[in-house]
């Protein structure tokens, strides 16, 4: 019994450690910080990210757990004051499940959420901050993405 308790507690310290990230990424190449210069993706990694984005499992796995969020803040009031790392997880699912191809990252603090990265299109850098202020609790929106369409690698 001594043994199944120390397994467990060691792999809840070793689950919490590893999701202590102080920012939430829409993609595994998107820059680790928000301070981070945003670089052009690889066409390839470009369409990959995309391809994931896109996929109808990925997309209902989004969907599932925006709605499950929003769930948990409805039962305790709605109007809850909002962990920073909650408003980084909703942010983030929230662009991943409506801009594919982005490479953009969420920091949270205190309700003022930024995001940085690139995304291919004009159009999706004109969405990013009306989707971030769709989730309750985000206060404002410091946008600090670039429109960078993917390269072909060697260019």
């Amino acid at each position: 019994m001594k043994k199944l308790t120390t397994l467990l507690l060691s792999g809840v310290l070793i689950f919490s450690a590893a999701a202590c990230n102080d920012t939430a990424s829409t993609n595994a190449d998107a820059p680790e910080t928000t301070a981070t210069t945003s670089q052009t993706p690889a066409a390839d990694a470009a369409k990959e990210g995309q391809q994931d984005a896109t996929s109808e499992v990925r997309r209902d796995q989004l969907n599932s757990d925006i709605r499950a969020a929003e769930q948990r803040n409805n039962v305790t009031g709605g109007d809850a004051q909002r962990t920073d790392g909650d408003l980084q997880g909703e942010v983030r699912s929230k662009l991943e499940a409506n801009l594919p191809a982005s490479l953009l990252t969420v920091a949270a603090e205190e309700g003022i959420v930024t995001i940085s990265g690139t995304v291919p299109t004009q159009e999706q850098f004109a969405k990013i901050e009306p989707l971030a202020k769709e989730i309750k609790g985000v206060k404002s929106v410091t946008n600090k993405a670039t429109v960078a369409p993917a390269q072909p690698k060697g260019q």
